[in-house]
């Protein structure tokens, strides 16, 4: 899976010589919380979110009524507001990286392009969706969490259990647990009986069955 996979191709996006409040207006409307800014060119030089709109306006501003208030928003341009120093990235990058990209710069969305040109743009929430995926969470079916050693042929063990019952591994996923040199796995599994599946995971060594609920 990569960027190009989960992005938003061809995203809204606005001028810096465009007003504030024309920002804030397309934001609304479009509800989106990240807008790229670009010259009439095409040259990705910007983005405007909903904290930088808040850092770029005066305090002063709160104490005005509605008129005087969007009259002053008019009057800050974009170019004002936009974040500069921006994160970008390749369409071809994997997903993952992209997703710990964004954890270690604290930034809610990447924009990704193709030499200077914006080609699409990934959030936050679009990971969230990509996690909600991942685990299966629209999924019917009986998810599990196991704990399993740091060892090679766990994962065999658990698929052949499921095998055996004739069941359909929809999700997995592996992740360390909160004890060392041991990884917990989630799992969704259809066409199964829960009590039968749970059954046969707890006679097989050295898996632990945390957690079970059906959905």
């Amino acid at each position: 899976m990569f960027v190009y996979n989960e992005m938003t191709p061809h995203p809204i996006t606005i001028t810096p010589d465009r007003s504030v409040f024309e920002a804030q207006q397309i934001m609304k409307e479009r509800n989106i919380r990240h807008l790229p800014v670009i010259t009439p060119k095409g040259t990705l030089v910007g983005l405007v979110t909903r904290t930088s709109l808040d850092t770029a306006l005066p305090a002063k501003l709160t104490t005005l009524s509605i008129w005087e208030l969007n009259y002053q928003l008019n009057q800050i341009k974009v170019s004002q507001a936009m974040e500069r120093n921006l994160v970008t990235v390749p369409e071809n990058m994997p997903i993952e990286q992209a997703a710990r990209l964004m954890v270690e710069k604290k930034v809610g969305s990447l924009l990704v392009v193709r030499g200077d040109r914006l080609v699409g743009i990934i959030t936050d929430i679009d990971m969230m969706r990509i996690l909600e995926e991942l685990l299966g969470a629209r999924q019917p079916g009986v998810r599990l969490t196991l704990k399993v050693p740091d060892t090679e042929g766990q994962l065999c063990k658990i698929t052949s259990a499921v095998a055996e019952l004739n069941g359909y591994i929809s999700a997995l996923g592996t992740y360390p647990s909160d004890e060392t040199l041991k990884w917990w796995v989630v799992l969704k599994v259809r066409f199964v009986d829960k009590d039968e599946l749970v059954n046969l995971l707890k006679r097989t060594p050295e898996i632990e069955v945390l957690d079970v609920r059906e959905s």
